[in-house]
């Protein structure tokens, strides 16, 4: 899964330094599923005042799936993303997004969530394709 950079944002990052609000919005536009997953937690993670906001949820198709990963393996995405929203992201398991704070309030429940332990307690046989 690629992003669809328009010329112009090709033509931008051929000459130096991109506007990040323009890659940005490429990421928006380019993988919807993600962008979706991502805001609805940010804004759950905002009106409930917890520690983080997740998603248990598999996505309904591997498309869908693939853009998670795609989002969430890019350090520039990634990057972005966090930056653009204020938020830490977590992932696992191809599916369990998290959105946590930045503040260091939720730095202890950041570290569980990210642990090895956390990882082999969220695998089921169901997920081994992912």
């Amino acid at each position: 899964m690629s992003l669809d950079v328009s010329p112009v944002l090709l033509e931008q990052a051929e000459r130096g330094e991109v506007d990040e609000a323009a890659f940005v919005d490429c990421v928006r536009t380019s993988l919807p599923f993600a962008w979706e997953m991502i805001s609805s937690l940010v804004a759950r993670l905002r009106a409930d005042g917890g520690a983080f906001a997740d998603n248990r949820t598999p996505p309904p198709d591997e498309y869908a799936r693939g853009q998670l990963l795609r989002a969430l393996a890019s350090d520039a995405i990634r990057g972005a993303l966090e930056r653009h929203f204020g938020v830490r992201l977590a992932f696992q398991n191809c599916h369990r997004v998290a959105v946590f704070p930045l503040d260091s309030s939720a730095d202890e429940r950041l570290a569980r969530f990210t642990s090895v332990r956390a990882q082999l307690l969220n695998q089921s046989p169901g997920l081994r394709d992912c």
